[in-house]
């Protein structure tokens, strides 16, 4: 049975676009049954194009973060998804959000975590001088980018690297390392022990 999952975007959707064509090509069991972002982006324009369902909650038309919370969270359950997934997704949601959709809604974070959570951890490592850096997909918790880690890749920072071009080379390992995190939930390879994830090699 196919899952149905739900992304979270605010800015140009590639991942979200990475996973489309994952799921069309029958990588990952599943298919993406909405399309939702905190504000306007080119990523919706993405969506637009591959006809995904699509909406904005848009955080400014909301008085307070937890309102906006709950706004997004009856968006996203709406859907009835399976899985959730923040692609590029740049808000912090409440706790009662999070709790919600527990162990079923991951993340996708630019460094190798628990190194430069955040929002510049490519900024970071660059600043920090460190010589590989990476990507890492885990499950939403309540503090930010501290859930349980599904999986990491590593990527080797170039010495005339700017922001710009070690973003664009973390974004094409997690163009392949998503739709593997998702395949893995979806399958339902993946469990959480001991705030640790155990993956199913079977």
């Amino acid at each position: 049975m196919s899952g149905r999952i739900v992304v979270l975007i605010s800015g140009s959707g590639t991942n979200m676009e990475a996973l489309a064509d994952a799921c069309a090509a029958g990588e990952v069991p599943g298919e993406i049954v909405a399309v939702l972002a905190d504000r306007d982006c080119l990523g919706l324009r993405a969506a637009e194009k591959r006809e995904l369902p699509s909406e904005v909650v848009d955080f400014k038309g909301f008085d307070t973060r937890e309102e906006w919370s709950d706004a997004l969270c009856d968006a996203i359950a709406r859907h009835e998804p399976d899985l959730v997934v923040n692609a590029g997704f740049m808000r912090i949601v409440s706790p009662s959000c999070v709790d919600r959709f527990s162990g079923k809604w991951i993340n996708l974070h630019p460094s190798l975590l628990p190194a430069f959570p955040g929002a510049h951890a490519v900024r970071d490592a660059l600043d920090h001088g460190v010589r590989v850096t990476g990507t890492t997909v885990h499950f939403v918790a309540s503090e930010v980018d501290t859930g349980p880690i599904i999986s990491q890749e590593a990527v080797r920072i170039e010495q005339n690297d700017t922001e710009d071009s070690l973003h664009e080379r973390i974004k094409n390992v997690e163009h392949r390392l998503l739709p593997h995190a998702c395949r893995l939930v979806l399958d339902g390879k993946v469990r959480i022990q001991d705030g640790k994830v155990i993956v199913d090699q079977g």
